[in-house]
């Protein structure tokens, strides 16, 4: 089934330029033209601008716009989905163990978004563990409420992953993703598509070939966006 395509709202039209394509500045001038490519008119676009600065999403550089702190997190962290980020996997797992009790809920919930944000999954309340095979840095280490160490389950390797994470679900709403970009000519519409399958890639959770089902999509998906970025390069240039 397809999705129920809707352009984007100006604000988000901005941030999945900013997003989704590798210019780290982006003068008035080139976004207001971009703006428009996808039907937005300059004024909404100027709007927009305006309250994303406002919001902390983008601020000002010398005239320019660049990406706020927060986005900049999640570029990287988009950005680690669409290219080669594993190394050789040697079938250890990295763990985290919460240790320290009686949080705050806003506590444990940043504290559930960060592990997420670097693809750890819980295996049961409190224990987060992935395969070790992610070139990024292991940050939340730094976090006085957890443990972290390495080691290797007894179970079937394959088996934990696919309790951990639905690699079906995943891989299913992946291939219907990019075969909904391919077909989308529309210039909004497909702005659109893209979103979606760039959301759907975050949560990727890059593992090893050896606990991937057969079949699995998520180089198709990263090449399908990364064309993709390559067009947004584009409109910047132009």
């Amino acid at each position: 089934m397809d999705l129920d395509l809707k352009p984007l709202p100006a604000r988000s039209v901005v941030l999945s330029l900013m997003l989704g394509s590798q210019p780290l500045r982006w003068t008035p001038a080139v976004l207001v033209r971009a703006g428009e490519h996808f039907g937005i008119p300059a004024p909404t676009l100027r709007v927009a601008l305006t309250r994303a600065v406002a919001a902390g999403d983008v601020r000002r550089e010398d005239g320019d716009y660049v990406l706020g702190d927060r986005l900049v997190r999640r570029q990287r962290r988009q950005d680690e989905a669409v290219l080669d980020a594993e190394t050789p996997w040697d079938g250890t797992w990295e763990m985290a163990a919460v240790v320290v009790a009686g949080r705050s809920a806003p506590e444990r919930a940043a504290l559930r978004e960060t592990l997420t944000a670097h693809r750890l999954a819980e295996l049961r309340e409190g224990l987060w563990v992935r395969p070790a095979n992610l070139r990024r840095p292991r940050r939340y280490a730094d976090d006085p409420v957890l443990v972290t160490f390495t080691g290797r389950p007894d179970d079937g390797r394959a088996s934990v992953a696919a309790r951990l994470w639905d690699l079906t679900g995943w891989a299913a709403e992946g291939r219907r993703l990019v075969d909904q970009l391919q077909r989308t000519h529309e210039p909004a519409l497909r702005l659109a598509a893209a979103a979606h399958l760039v959301r759907h890639l975050a949560a990727d959770p890059l593992l090893p070939a050896a606990l991937l089902p057969a079949d699995w999509p998520g180089a198709a998906l990263r090449s399908t966006y990364a064309a993709y970025q390559a067009e947004l390069r584009h409109l910047a240039s132009v």
